[in-house]
C-alpha cells in the first residue's frame, strides 16, 4: 500500500514538473498582464466609440477596437491552451485549427478548378495534419511499422520538399492545363504561408533551451512563444497607431495606404523596447530581447505587408470573417506567419 502511494506522488511530482517545464511561473504572470491590459484596452475602445464623432475618429476607433477584441481573444484561447494539460497538445491542436482555417480563407481567395480539388484533398487532409503531428512528434527519433524517422526533421523537409512536389504532379495528373502554374502556385503559396510557416510558433515548445554562454536556463519553453507573439502583436497595434500619428510617407501605396515608414520605424523602436521588458521570459539577455524583437518586428511588418499585396492582387479588403463584426483569421495571423520561422531558426541555432 506504502508503495503504490509512493508511486502515486511521484507520477503526481513528474507531471507538476512537467507542466512546470513547459509553461513557468513567469510565463502565467505575463499572460495575465497581457489579458488585463487588453481587457483594459478594449473597455477603453469601447467607451471612446459611444463618444461623438467630433471628438474622436470613429472610424480608426472601431479598427483598433476590432485588433483588441480579435486579440483578447486568441491571448485567452492560447493561455487556456497551455493551461489544460501537461504536455503540448492543446498548443498545437490550437494552431492547426488557425492553420487549418487560414488555409481555406487562402484558397477561396480565387475560385479552383476541377482538377485541383484531389490536391486540395491532400493539402488539408494529409499534409496539414502531418505537419502538425510532426510537431507534436518534436525532435527525437520514431519508429513506425519498422521505419525509424526523425520527425524534427521532417517537419522540416515535409511541405517544402515533398508537399510542393506533389501538389503540381496531381493538378498534372488531372489533366487540366489552364492557368496550371497560378493555381500550383496559389496552392503551393497557401500551404507555406498558412502551414508551415505558422506551424513553427507551436514548434517552440518542443526545444530545450540555454543562455547564449551555454548555462542552464531554467524557465518554460512557452515563455518563448508567448514572447513571439506579445512582439508581433505589439508591433502591429503600434505600428498601426504611429502611422496615424506621424505618418507621412507610405511604404507601398498601391498595396497599402496605412502602411507608412515612420508607422514602421516606430512600431519596430517600440517592439524593442517591449522585447526588453519582458526579456524575463525567455533565455535572452535584454539586449538580446531587444534584438530578437527587432527581427520579429522587421518579419512581422514584411508579412503583414505580403499579405496585403496578396488581398489587392485578389480584389479584396480581408480574408474571411473570423465572428461577426471581425476581419479573416489569416488577417489576424499574416505577421507571424513570416516571424515564426524566422524567430524559431535563430532561437534553435543561439540559444539551445
Amino acid at each position: 500500500m506504502f508503495s503504490l502511494f509512493a508511486q502515486s506522488v511521484s507520477d503526481v511530482a513528474a507531471q507538476v514538473n512537467q507542466v512546470r517545464s513547459l509553461l513557468d511561473f513567469k510565463t502565467m504572470i505575463l499572460l495575465g498582464v497581457v489579458l488585463v491590459l487588453l481587457g483594459i484596452a478594449y473597455a477603453t475602445a469601447q467607451y471612446l466609440q459611444r463618444l461623438p464623432e467630433s471628438t474622436v475618429n470613429k472610424a480608426v476607433v472601431q479598427s483598433f477596437n476590432i485588433r483588441i477584441s480579435g486579440w483578447w481573444m486568441m491571448y485567452a484561447i492560447m493561455g487556456a491552451s497551455l493551461l489544460l494539460g501537461s504536455h503540448r497538445w492543446p498548443s498545437v491542436l490550437f494552431f492547426f485549427l488557425i492553420s487549418f482555417w487560414a488555409l481555406r480563407e487562402f484558397i477561396t481567395l480565387t475560385p479552383t478548378r476541377l482538377g485541383d480539388h484531389r490536391a486540395l484533398f491532400w493539402v488539408f487532409f494529409v499534409f496539414a495534419p502531418l505537419q502538425y503531428v510532426l510537431v507534436l512528434l518534436g525532435h527525437r527519433s520514431h519508429t513506425v511499422f519498422g521505419i525509424t524517422f526523425d520527425a524534427g526533421q521532417l517537419f522540416a523537409i515535409l511541405i517544402p520538399v515533398y508537399a510542393f512536389l506533389f501538389v503540381p504532379a496531381r493538378i498534372a495528373f488531372a489533366g487540366d492545363h489552364k492557368r496550371f502554374l497560378e493555381r500550383t502556385a496559389k496552392i503551393q503559396a497557401g500551404l507555406f504561408f498558412c502551414v508551415y510557416a505558422l506551424s513553427h510558433a507551436p514548434a517552440l515548445l518542443d526545444l530545450k533551451f540555454k543562455h547564449y554562454d551555454g548555462s542552464a536556463w531554467t524557465g518554460g519553453s512557452a515563455g518563448m512563444m508567448v514572447f513571439l507573439i506579445v512582439i508581433v502583436q505589439m508591433n502591429d497595434v503600434f505600428q498601426y497607431l504611429w502611422s496615424h500619428l506621424l505618418g507621412r510617407h507610405v511604404i507601398a501605396p498601391g498595396i497599402s495606404a496605412k502602411k507608412t515608414w515612420e508607422g514602421y520605424i516606430g512600431g519596430v523602436l517600440t517592439a524593442m523596447l517591449v522585447g526588453m521588458a519582458i526579456w524575463f521570459v525567455t533565455p535572452f539577455t535584454p539586449i538580446q530581447a531587444a534584438t530578437m524583437a527587432m527581427v520579429v518586428a522587421v518579419m512581422g511588418f514584411a508579412g503583414s505587408l505580403t499579405m496585403s499585396a496578396i488581398k489587392r492582387d485578389r480584389g479584396v479588403q480581408d480574408y474571411g470573417t473570423l465572428v461577426a463584426g471581425h476581419v479573416g483569421v489569416l488577417d489576424r495571423f499574416d505577421s507571424i506567419c513570416f516571424a515564426a520561422p524566422v524567430f524559431y531558426h535563430l532561437a534553435r541555432f543561439f540559444f539551445t
